[in-house]
C-alpha cells in the first residue's frame, strides 16, 4: 500500500510534464510526417505563361503606397479606463478606500479598509467597514475576505480585546477567497472604538481541529469610521 501511495504521488507530480512531453512529441511526429509526405510528392509542373499572374503596373504600386500612408487600417488607440478605486486618506492602521461614482455632483463612496497579514508579513485577509442609514437594524456593515480552503461550516468568529466572540456565516466564495458579510451593532462599534485589536478566527478545511487567529488593529478606527460613507446594504 505504501509503494502504491508513493507511485500515485509521483504520477500526480509528473503527469503535467508527461503530457507536455507527449504533446511536443506529437507535434514533432506530425512535422516529420508532413516532411516525408512533401518529399514523396512530385514537384509541381512549371507554370505556363498564361497561368503566370501579370506584374502590377507602377501606377498600382503608387496607389497602394498612397492608401497605406493615409492611415487606413491603423489602430488609433482608445482611452485607458481609470481605476475606480483609490485611497483617499490613511488613519493609522486603517485606510479610507473610495470608489469613483462617475456622476457629476455626487460624492465618491468610501469605506474603511485594512489588509490583514500573518506574522511573516504575507496578506491573508481583508476587512472593510461602511456605515448604514439611520433606522437600519444595525449601524454598520462589514465584509471580511478569508482565504480559500476555509472550513465554511465553522463560520468566522470576531472578538474585541479577548471579549466574548461572535460567530458569522460565510456569504459566498470566489476565486479570490471566501467572504462574510456581517452587520455591526452600535455596541460592536463602540467596543471597536475603545478597543486595541479585533481577533478574527477561522478554521482551515484541511485541518478542522486547528484554529487560525488573525489580528486587525483598531488604531485609527474612530477617525476612519467618522469619514466612511453611508451605503445602502
Amino acid at each position: 500500500m505504501l509503494e502504491h501511495s508513493r507511485d500515485s504521488e509521483l504520477d500526480g507530480e509528473t503527469m503535467p510534464k508527461l503530457l507536455t512531453s507527449l504533446s511536443i512529441m506529437a507535434l514533432l511526429a506530425m512535422g516529420s510526417a508532413l516532411s516525408a509526405q512533401e518529399a514523396t510528392q512530385p514537384a509541381p509542373a512549371p507554370e505556363t505563361a498564361a497561368e503566370t499572374e501579370p506584374t502590377p503596373a507602377p501606377e498600382a504600386d503608387a496607389a497602394q503606397a498612397e492608401s497605406d500612408s493615409s492611415g487606413v487600417g491603423l489602430d488609433t488607440g482608445r482611452p485607458v479606463q481609470e481605476d475606480p478605486a483609490y485611497i483617499k486618506a490613511t488613519h493609522d492602521d486603517w485606510q479610507l478606500k473610495c470608489f469613483r461614482t462617475g456622476a457629476e455632483g455626487q460624492e465618491d463612496l468610501c469605506q474603511m479598509y485594512q489588509l490583514l497579514k500573518e506574522s511573516g508579513g504575507n496578506p491573508v485577509a481583508e476587512f472593510s467597514i461602511y456605515k448604514l442609514p439611520e433606522g437600519a437594524p444595525v449601524v454598520a456593515g462589514a465584509t471580511i475576505a478569508a482565504p480559500l480552503g476555509t472550513l465554511l461550516t465553522e463560520e468566522i468568529k470576531l472578538s474585541v480585546d479577548g471579549g466574548n466572540a461572535k460567530s458569522y456565516a460565510y456569504s459566498f466564495c470566489t476565486m479570490a477567497g471566501c467572504f462574510a458579510r456581517i452587520g455591526l451593532t452600535q455596541e460592536d462599534i463602540n467596543a471597536m472604538k475603545r478597543g486595541v485589536k479585533v481577533t478574527i478566527e477561522i478554521v482551515p478545511a484541511q485541518a478542522p481541529d486547528q484554529k487560525v487567529r488573525i489580528e486587525a488593529s483598531l488604531k485609527g478606527f474612530t477617525a476612519a469610521f467618522d469619514e466612511a460613507s453611508v451605503l445602502q446594504n
